[in-house]
């Protein structure tokens, strides 16, 4: 866990910071806000409060009831100056939205604001992502300022084009979304000289993702329409918590992580042969993977052609449990989540049983009877089925529906820790 120290300078985009301080936590930091008098005339400090559990500063002579400490800490016994503590204690300061004129005042020093005078007084990695209209972005003095800090070690978090604050107003200088935000707070973290513990840290994952094809002759094969989006979404969240992550991606032509080892498989028996290789070491395996229940006993070795043919028949025989068998060999420590593919009313029930028939932790269902979600789409809506009882998450992006995964993972080690 991480204790990221979050300055919000004024400007429309600040209600995004509220998105950021709560994915921020989900992924296990703890987080303090710093607001300037500004920013809380777009977004108040309750809000903030709310979430993170702390107290909200806007100015330096204002008394801190936490004393510097993080959310999850203990205060200290003595009353220090409480800003100054809380830089002293953060592992990065992040500042989103910069404002132009807050960008101007770190580029000069200057320290007439509490979050002005934490970035001078801070020794921790800052992250500043700006936003503003797009001409003072554009401006010359805001791109000299921008340079500046990058030149000082800041990282940078460029904004997005697209539609600005002021009706029909379109250009850089958008806010880059809160994900993208912790992302880049997250490899500072991972770097040697910043890095910072997360919840995740020595955890071995085995996510499985994608679809395999089983093939009919040289050209055709038997297949489905998993893209690999939900497993590879699963895979990263993971690591972003400090797992060591390992995907055996079945025929998936999505972009690939940094910090995240991945082997190609085809055919059922091609993933079985990987996840048999990897289990024993892994602590955690999530099977997000759409293997394919049935294949051609012998695929044609060349093309088999229509010429001279009124049809084809295909006879097909079922393949490994993969799941089954590897559940049949784990250690009592392992967790494993299986996912279920099912079409229409029943489908929960269905899960269920096959948590218990396959010794399963948890299995996510989705119904694919939808178009909406789940095969090949960029949202998805599941129920994570567990010993306990079922949790429904409502339609969301994949990145979402992992982190919520993620967090029952993380439940289920909790739950598991002897006493």
């Amino acid at each position: 866990m991480a204790r990221l120290l979050l300055g919000v300078s004024g400007g429309i985009a600040a209600y995004k910071a509220v998105e950021l301080v709560r994915l921020a936590m989900r992924a296990g930091h703890a987080v303090r806000v710093i607001q300037t008098p500004a920013a809380q005339r777009f977004v108040g400090a309750a809000t903030f409060e709310g979430i993170t559990g702390a107290p909200v500063l806007t100015g330096e002579f204002e008394r801190d009831p936490a004393r510097g400490a993080y959310p999850g800490e203990p205060a200290p016994d003595h009353d220090p100056i409480s800003h100054l503590e809380l830089v002293r204690r953060c592992d990065a300061y992040v500042i989103a939205p910069a404002s132009a004129n807050t960008l101007a005042k770190l580029a000069a020093g200057l320290a007439d604001n509490l979050l002005a005078s934490a970035a001078l007084a801070s020794t921790a990695p800052l992250v500043v992502a700006p936003a503003m209209n797009n001409a003072m972005y554009e401006h010359p003095a805001t791109r000299a300022n921008l340079a500046l800090l990058r030149e000082r070690g800041a990282v940078v978090v460029d904004p997005e084009t697209g539609p600005l604050a002021s009706k029909g107003e379109w250009g850089v200088g958008r806010l880059a979304e809160p994900a993208a935000i912790l992302t880049a707070v997250e490899q500072v973290l991972r770097a040697p000289e910043g890095y910072a513990p997360r919840s995740l840290d020595g955890l071995r994952v085995l996510v499985t993702a994608g679809g395999t094809r089983e093939p009919i002759d040289s050209v055709r094969y038997v297949g489905n329409r998993s893209s690999g989006r939900m497993g590879f979404a699963v895979a990263e969240e993971a690591a972003a918590r400090g797992a060591d992550v390992t995907v055996i991606a079945a025929n998936v032509a999505l972009p690939r992580s940094e910090g995240v080892t991945y082997e190609d498989a085809e055919t059922a028996a091609q993933l079985e042969q990987a996840a048999r290789r990897r289990f024993q070491d892994a602590d955690v395996l999530v099977m997000a993977a759409a293997v394919a229940d049935f294949r051609p006993p012998q695929a044609a070795a060349e093309k088999l052609s229509k010429s001279g043919r009124d049809a084809l028949e295909l006879v097909l025989e079922p393949t490994a449990d993969v799941l089954a068998a590897l559940s049949a060999e784990r250690r009592p420590d392992q967790i494993l989540v299986g996912f279920a593919a099912e079409h229409g009313e029943g489908g929960v029930e269905r899960a269920r049983g096959k948590l218990e028939r396959k010794g399963l932790d948890a299995v996510v269902v989705n119904d694919i009877s939808r178009d909406d979600i789940g095969f090949d789409a960029a949202e998805n809506e599941v129920t994570i089925v567990t010993a306990d009882g079922e949790h429904t998450l409502p339609k969301a992006p994949k990145p979402e529906v992992a982190r919520a995964i993620v967090d029952m993972v993380e439940t289920l080690r909790h739950e598991r820790r002897p006493a």
